[in-house]
């Protein structure tokens, strides 16, 4: 029987979910340096693989989904894709600006991962 899109957005965003609680689990042990915490945070938010980290590719996703929404969206009046470009850019802009800051502050003499 094949899967229904929202089955596998579903499945997708468990193994998402998944993988940012081992993140997370890795965050809460009690031998984490300043070091080895700034080079997880520019491995959320520096030039990895996708090309602009982790954050980028959910702001990213968001801006997809602004996108579509702008040509389905009911009397194309921006109700549903302007709330989706600005969470996009708010990710960019700010989450990740903010993030690099952190692992700067950390470890100022760092190596973008």
């Amino acid at each position: 029987m094949a899967r229904t899109r929202l089955e596998r957005v579903r499945a997708s965003v468990g193994i998402a979910a998944l993988a940012l609680q081992q993140i997370q689990d890795d965050l809460t042990t009690d031998d984490i340096d300043a070091v080895e915490l700034a080079a997880i945070l520019r491995e959320l938010s520096e030039d990895t693989d996708p090309p602009g980290g982790f954050l980028a590719s959910v702001a990213q996703l968001l801006t997809t989904a602004a996108r579509r929404a702008e040509r389905i969206e009911p009397d194309r009046d921006g109700d549903a894709s302007c709330p989706l470009h600005e969470a996009a850019a708010l990710i960019t802009d700010n989450a990740g600006q903010l993030l690099i800051w952190a692992a700067r502050s950390l470890d100022p003499q760092g190596e973008p991962v």
